[in-house]
C-alpha cells in the first residue's frame, strides 16, 4: 500500500504563497491535489499523470497554482501564488497507483490512495 504524507501547510495572508508537499513511499501514476473547506466537498484542485506531460486545474486556481512532480524521489508539489481566503481548506494529496493511461482525475473515483490532509488558511 502506498502511503501518502503531505507537508507544507499553514497560514498566511492574502496575497501571499505557499508550497505544498506530498511525499508517497512507492511508484505511483497521476497524483493531484484535493481540498476541501469547512462544510464543503471535496473539489479537485489539481492533477498530473506520471509523466507531467498532462495536468487538469480547477478553475479557480489557474494561473495561481502550479502542480509538478519529482519521480525520481516520488514527489509531488503544489506551488500556491496570490493565495485568497477562499482558497482556505484542508489540502490532501492523492495518487492513482493502478498504470494505464486514463487520466481523469475530476472523477471522484480516480484517485486510489490519499494521505491525511494539511491544513492551509489564508487571511484577509
Amino acid at each position: 500500500q502506498v502511503q501518502l504524507v503531505e507537508s507544507g501547510g499553514g497560514f498566511v495572508q492574502a496575497g501571499g504563497s505557499l508550497r505544498l508537499s506530498c511525499a508517497a513511499s512507492g511508484r505511483t501514476y497521476s497524483m493531484g491535489w484535493v481540498r476541501q473547506a469547512s462544510g464543503e466537498e471535496r473539489e479537485l484542485v489539481a492533477g498530473i499523470n506520471w509523466s507531467g506531460s498532462k495536468t487538469d486545474y480547477a478553475d479557480s486556481v489557474k494561473g495561481r497554482f502550479t502542480i509538478s512532480r519529482n519521480n525520481a524521489n516520488n514527489t509531488l508539489f503544489l506551488q500556491m501564488n496570490n493565495l485568497k481566503p477562499e482558497d482556505r481548506a484542508v489540502y490532501y494529496c492523492a495518487a492513482r497507483v493502478a498504470a494505464g493511461n486514463d487520466f481523469s482525475p475530476e472523477r471522484r473515483d480516480y484517485f486510489t490512495n490519499w494521505g491525511q490532509g494539511t491544513q492551509v488558511t489564508v487571511s484577509s
